[in-house]
């Protein structure tokens, strides 16, 4: 099945999932999967509290309830792949109350600590990830027999699935216990939903701007949006704009071509040209961008290209035009930023696009770095939806079906059946 009938079934089964209001929830215990996975510095300090902010909302509906919640921090053999007990610290803050951290899984410590919790109670358990099974790609089913599953399920009513940004990976924490318990969306996965939705209507026109350094996730959201939305349109930044001008026979200059080189993006060239070919007339690319000429930035036109110095950003009449397509859209869907937002001189061209964005009918900015640039800019309250999840919300655009959403349809189907 291609990829734009994929979405189609996609948007027309999205109903078919239980939410927090479907399934009476006083007094139940309830276990939730949520997404605390955050940036921390060398000290274990917790940098940013968006993605525990996002979760509040489902917390407050459940506060009758006993909560238990399972959560990872990074991954085995990073810096950051650490315990939980920091953020029951930072939960409890911004919950209003204590937030209990047990420094064990599925063991005889966990299991006790759950029995004894009463309504109201939240329970933080470790690290996912700390239990080798959980990042194995299996199915449901197959989770549904490992240890974990078979410990923890006796212990509830229901199962919550409030992490939108890990439902495209086929996790144990994530869908091991749909075929066990009553499951449904938290707030935040119904919300991602319905927000990211409006991106791949297919009788809505939707400017798309996709940036970043994931050209290859973005060419797939272009196949994707492009295939099935004669109304759609694409404005183009970062390495996938770089992509599709080398595609279409411009020469960036040697250290541009690198760049597309080293981060294996050259391989996909032929696809690039595919898509210029096909759509070439609905996909814009920049006419000038900032270039890092001895430390100093300097605007170059394409017409002055190849240059030996590094493209970090989009230039100065990009920003113009591209802003100008962006404030009149009625739907605008932003995805990775325009340049090196990590370097002050070239962060201008994602500000301003973000900034158009504003002014859009309806502003729909993913997950990752550009999320991050939205609160570098103080512009989050003033947009219409910002992603938790980036690999989520863009293998959702690409028209691929998520593993945790489609373990929440089907473990709906058999509730349904039950009643």
């Amino acid at each position: 099945m291609d990829t734009h009938r994929k979405t189609e079934r996609l948007m027309q089964e999205q109903s078919e999932y239980l939410t927090l209001s479907d399934i009476e929830l006083a007094g139940k215990s309830v276990l939730v999967r949520v997404d605390l996975n955050s940036p921390m510095d060398p000290r274990g300090v917790i940098l940013d509290d968006m993605r525990f902010r996002s979760h509040l909302s489902t917390l407050r509906e459940l506060s009758e309830c006993r909560v238990v919640l399972l959560a990872h921090q990074s991954r085995p053999g990073k810096r950051d792949f650490t315990t939980m007990e920091p953020h029951a610290r930072l939960l409890s803050r911004l919950l209003g109350k204590r937030v209990v951290y047990v420094d064990d899984i599925f063991g005889s410590h966990a299991r006790s600590s759950i029995e004894r919790m009463q309504d109201g109670d939240v329970l933080l358990l470790e690290n996912v990830r700390f239990y080798s099974e959980e990042t194995l790609k299996r199915s449901a089913e197959e989770h549904a027999t490992t240890h974990m599953v078979r410990r923890l399920a006796p212990y509830f009513d229901v199962f919550v699935n409030d992490a939108f940004s890990v439902c495209h990976r086929p996790h144990l924490s994530v869908i091991g216990f749909t075929p066990l318990l009553p499951s449904v969306a938290g707030k935040v996965v119904e919300r991602e939903l319905h927000y990211l939705g409006k991106g791949v209507q297919s009788d809505t026109p939707v400017l798309f701007v996709l940036g970043g350094a994931k050209a290859e996730d973005s060419l797939k959201v272009m196949e994707n949006i492009l295939g099935r939305n004669p109304k759609s349109r694409i404005l183009t930044a970062g390495l996938v704009a770089n992509l599709l001008l080398h595609a279409r026979g411009i020469d960036l200059g040697a250290p541009n071509v690198e760049v597309l080189r080293s981060t294996g993006l050259l391989e996909y060239a032929e696809q690039a040209a595919e898509l210029l070919q096909q759509h070439g007339g609905r996909i814009e690319l920049p006419v000038d961008f900032g270039v890092d000429r001895d430390g100093e930035r300097e605007n170059v036109r394409v017409e002055e290209l190849p240059v030996p110095y590094l493209i970090k950003d989009i230039g100065i009449e990009t920003m113009a035009t591209f802003s100008e397509r962006i404030e009149s859209a009625q739907v605008v869907v932003m995805n990775g930023p325009a340049g090196v937002i990590e370097e002050e001189e070239y962060k201008v061209g994602t500000f301003e696009l973000l900034k158009a964005a504003t002014k859009a009918g309806c502003s729909l900015i993913g997950g990752g770095h550009i999320s991050a640039a939205v609160d570098d800019a103080g512009l989050r309250h003033r947009l219409t939806h910002v992603s938790t999840g980036g690999g989520a919300a863009i293998e959702f655009l690409s028209g691929e079906s998520l593993p945790g959403i489609e373990a929440l349809k089907r473990a709906a189907q058999r509730h349904r059946k039950q009643r």
